[in-house]
């Protein structure tokens, strides 16, 4: 007798494995946005300041530390867990930088003002 025979192949054999083959590429598909969106972006060093006047308002913007002004005045800025940020001007868009997020700010404000103080919720 030989210690290597072969062991036939039966059709049930061949369905388990493609089964198991499909369900695993179809796991691997689905959480690949998941994992790819909770791994930090890549950054060398802190991005310098950026400032730019944008339909005739100046636009401050700090990269490393999120803050942004408008006129001099201070716009709520807030980082999401997926990278991208929102303001207490819209809290139903993000954005992917601060200053596409500063820029729609001023859109939206037209002619006004930020406050220069936030209302606090209470």
């Amino acid at each position: 007798m030989h210690a290597s025979a072969a062991v036939p192949r039966t059709r049930r054999a061949f369905l388990r494995t493609v089964f198991g083959a499909t369900a695993l590429a179809g796991t691997a598909a689905a959480l690949a946005p998941v994992l790819r969106a909770r791994r930090p972006r890549q950054t060398l060093g802190p991005a310098p300041l950026t400032e730019e006047t944008y339909r005739g308002r100046h636009i401050s913007v700090d990269p490393a530390r999120a803050a942004v002004h408008i006129d001099g005045r201070p716009l709520h800025v807030m980082r999401r867990a997926d990278g991208s940020y929102l303001s207490a001007m819209n809290h139903f868009q993000s954005y992917e930088t601060p200053l596409e997020l500063a820029r729609a700010a001023v859109d939206e404000l037209g002619t006004t003002q930020l406050a220069l103080a936030a209302p606090h919720h209470g």
